[in-house]
């Protein structure tokens, strides 16, 4: 029964028992990197307190208040009803310049930017009419204010001009809200017999972090967004109708029209199912960090096991090629070693990069593995071949998370070419042969 447990059958199995106990201390390690980056969205979260957090604009729609009036068949009025009916305005043009910087929080990097926006746009008088007469409700266009949405107005630094039918105006904070949007207004009379579009203009002077968004709040939509960011990450509804990105920034352009969202030109402000549907109907882009380290991390963790799998698998082949022999504690001692690769690369990653801190790490295990298999092995150009596998294994990985798009691709090449050399290294082994127990000797 002793030696059917020396036998290397068994050694495979417990090889491959450890290989699995590693889950443990991978798993760890990958909550840690979970709750590094909830700590990092956490900086975020207090930059974008004191700076002004995702932005999202849409505007100016123009809000009319109405009364509605149930009357009995002898013309009395039974009840009346209050409300504010928006009207969409025919087209705006929506451009902003954004200039963009890093702050940080503690130890982290947070993209955040400010800029000039500008808005342009036009409501026809025969929308206000048309929409007036299909109400059936009574309209105070002597009433009207334009509206508009911000979704964030601790960022909202300037405005630098505003005017409405060619007179300055000025926009003040409302009590209205409209879906998860702050609102601003500005008075407006309308003439109900008007026969010239109302036109508008304003320019903000606005600060965000991460992303800035727009509202199709019209019938036909212009937005041109401009940033000197080399990884814009396109969002919301609809992508984009022409970009270039390089080196220096991007700059992305969107024709949107009203048929391109789920709502109509005009609706009652009680109507909560369209209110609803606004924030799903914007667009915009985010300031994507490529490869951030938190992401890199993560990354790297999905190959912990089969990795560690990998050098225990190079491990045995010494044994089985040489004649050496290894305790299954010697394994773990390995293992535990390169399962303290990723504690020590998030680590070092936050304080100096991801690439320094994968060399730093990853020079470290293999300097710590090689030196312990030449002792354990007994045998220096044994441990420097482990070591020499060893960083080779590492390089791979660090492909392997920087291809993202090829990834898969380089992962499952570098697989079947390990397991062809296995098959190439172990083609003449007569595994009968090490698995047979030698004969007891005669007792004396």
């Amino acid at each position: 029964m002793f030696r059917w447990m020396q036998s290397i059958t068994a050694k495979v199995l417990g090889i491959g028992m450890l290989a699995l106990i590693m889950l443990i201390p991978l798993s760890q390690a990958d909550g840690l990197v979970r709750e590094r980056q909830a700590m990092r969205d956490a900086a975020s979260r207090r930059v974008a307190e004191g700076w002004g957090g995702p932005q999202t604009l849409g505007g100016f729609v123009l809000a009319v208040p109405t009364r509605y009036e149930v009357r009995a068949s002898d013309d009395k009025v039974l009840s009346v009803r209050d409300g504010t009916e928006i009207v969409l305005a025919d087209d705006i043009e929506t451009v902003a310049d954004l200039s963009v910087e890093r702050r940080h929080a503690g130890m982290y990097d947070v993209p955040v930017y400010t800029g000039e926006v500008t808005l342009r746009g036009r409501i026809q008088p025969d929308d206000l009419r048309d929409f007036a007469a299909d109400s059936g409700a009574t309209w105070f266009p002597g009433k009207a204010e334009l509206r508009l949405l911000v979704a964030d107005t601790r960022g909202l630094q300037a405005i630098t001009s505003l005017t409405v039918d060619g007179h300055t105006a000025k926009l003040s904070s409302s009590a209205a809200r409209m879906g998860p949007y702050t609102v601003l207004a500005t008075p407006v009379a309308i003439d109900p017999d008007r026969r010239t579009p109302l036109d508008f203009s304003v320019t903000l002077r606005m600060a965000g972090t991460e992303s800035f968004s727009v509202l199709p709040l019209a019938r036909t939509n212009a937005v041109r967004v401009r940033a000197p960011w080399p990884d814009p990450s396109f969002t919301g509804a609809l992508l984009p109708g022409k970009r270039q990105i390089d080196t220096r920034g991007f700059d992305a352009s969107w024709q949107v029209l009203d048929l391109n969202r789920d709502y109509g030109q005009h609706w009652n402000s009680a109507d909560a199912d369209v209110t609803a549907r606004l924030a799903a109907s914007a667009f915009g882009v985010k300031l994507y960090q490529p490869g951030g380290v938190y992401q890199q991390n993560d990354r790297a963790g999905k190959y912990g096991l089969l990795f560690i799998a990998l050098t225990f698998v190079a491990f045995f082949l010494f044994e089985v090629l040489k004649g050496l022999r290894l305790h299954p504690v010697q394994y773990l001692l390995v293992g535990a070693a390169m399962t303290s690769f990723y504690v020590l690369l998030l680590a070092l990653s936050e304080q100096f990069g991801f690439g320094p801190a994968y060399a730093v790490a990853a020079a470290t295990v293999v300097l710590i593995v090689g030196g312990y298999a030449m002792a354990a092995l007994h045998a220096r150009r044994a441990g420097l071949a482990l070591g020499g596998v060893l960083a080779l294994v590492y390089a791979i990985l660090y492909g392997l998370i920087g291809a993202e798009e090829y990834a898969l691709l380089i992962g499952s090449v570098v697989l079947v070419a390990v397991i062809a050399l296995l098959m190439f290294l172990t083609r003449r082994i007569d595994w009968y042969a090490q698995t047979t127990p030698s004969p007891m000797p005669d007792s004396p």
